[in-house]
């Protein structure tokens, strides 16, 4: 057995997402496990430099979880040819100017989401990385979460027979920082510093209805500020520039229509912060991060309206939940181990920068469906 080390460059690791999802249940869980195995009997071990501006936290970072290399000075860490990849989780501002110069160094990319400030951007980066010849990736994380896991294998084994519909509903209640901190960022709320849901969350939304259901053909949204001023990480008001909440409707190849509310300034009362109800000709489902159920047709009740008696009907104990059946490992960890081995042995990845592009057009797009307050058509991206 060989163990083949890779240095990661994984610069704007020490945001939340960044050290949570990336570094510590990702990476270190990775190296924890023996590293990534090869059919060869061949091991990956993935050896990551944390990079970022602020050396204080850089530092406790890597002494809190046992990292031994850790820098400020992103263009050394560029020229260091042990150095194969450059991992971005930094703000989305960020992101493009520092991935186009990991590129020009000759690094593989794997980043997060939404890759560029706008569609131009994000193509620019798929192009250049296409003529560099190196290998590239987005997370796609929900992608493989095991209630979505659980949704495709329905999706495959032909359940539902001709999917109708498709609703979505995400968000939670992030508060506004004066008596209960906000669990989010500041800057996600300010638009000139890349926020706002939209451009959050339909990279997620246009991935996941694009592998799942089948490509987004033409959209219409409609936003709003539900909350127009915050309290920043110091307790300093601010104002609130960015849209907090998305309500679009999306309209799929093969005629499935999508519903799509996406809110921080909503209390859930459902199965989950982000739930799929699918509709079909023979069945439907829900689907949450982890859990996911179904009605048959065969099983479906037969309410008739009557508001005139109490409902009859315990509409939720009538469906059924799927098993899991197998064992689920973290999303953004089982999208590392197949990018690490797409960079080593070349296996599939169809997760690029051009698959990125398209979750910051449908962002764009809702923005200026918005604006406009009409349907948008969502033209084919090519290089």
């Amino acid at each position: 057995m060989a163990i083949r080390n890779i240095g990661i460059i994984m610069n704007g690791v020490t945001g939340r997402m960044g050290t949570n999802q990336h570094l510590i249940r990702s990476i270190l869980a990775i190296r924890s496990q023996g590293g990534v195995s090869l059919p060869n009997g061949d091991v990956i071990m993935p050896d990551p430099i944390l990079v970022g501006r602020q050396e204080h936290k850089l530092k406790a970072l890597a002494e809190a979880h046992g990292v031994a290399r850790w820098s400020t000075d992103l263009e050394t860490c560029l020229a260091d040819p042990y150095n194969e990849i450059y991992f971005d989780s930094q703000t989305t501002v960020r992101r493009a100017e520092s991935i186009k110069q990991a590129i020009a160094a000759g690094k593989h990319i794997y980043c997060e989401k939404p890759t560029a400030v706008d569609l131009e951007g994000s193509l620019e980066l798929a192009r250049i990385a296409r003529s560099a010849g190196v290998k590239n990736g987005v997370v796609q994380d929900k992608l493989f979460l095991p209630g979505l896991l659980k949704l495709k294998r329905l999706i495959d084994s032909g359940f539902f027979g001709r999917i109708l519909s498709v609703r979505m509903e995400f968000g939670y209640w992030v508060f506004e920082g004066d008596w209960q901190p906000g669990q989010r960022p500041s800057w996600n709320y300010r638009k000139e510093d890349g926020g706002g849901i939209i451009v959050d969350m339909f990279a997620h939304w246009r991935y996941v209805l694009d592998n799942l259901f089948g490509e987004v053909k033409s959209v219409s949204c409609l936003a709003a500020t539900h909350i127009p001023q915050r309290l920043d990480e110091q307790g300093v008001p601010y104002a609130c520039t960015a849209d907090d909440a998305a309500y679009a409707t999306f309209e799929l190849e093969g005629g499935i229509i999508v519903q799509a509310n996406s809110s921080w300034a909503v209390r859930v009362d459902r199965d989950d912060l982000l739930t799929l109800t699918v509709d079909g000709t023979e069945g439907s489902a829900v689907a949450g991060l982890r859990d996911c159920k179904t009605q048959h047709r065969v099983n479906t009740p037969k309410p008739v309206w009557n508001p005139d008696i109490p409902n009859p009907f315990k509409f939720r104990d009538q469906w059924v939940q799927v098993p899991d059946n197998q064992t689920f490992d973290n999303a953004f960890k089982v999208q590392w181990e197949m990018f690490l081995k797409h960079v080593v042995v070349d296996a599939p990845f169809p997760w690029d920068l051009l698959e990125g592009a398209k979750g910051t057009q449908l962002a764009d797009l809702g923005l200026q469906s918005w604006q406009e307050r009409r349907w948008i058509d969502v033209p084919k991206l090519s290089l």
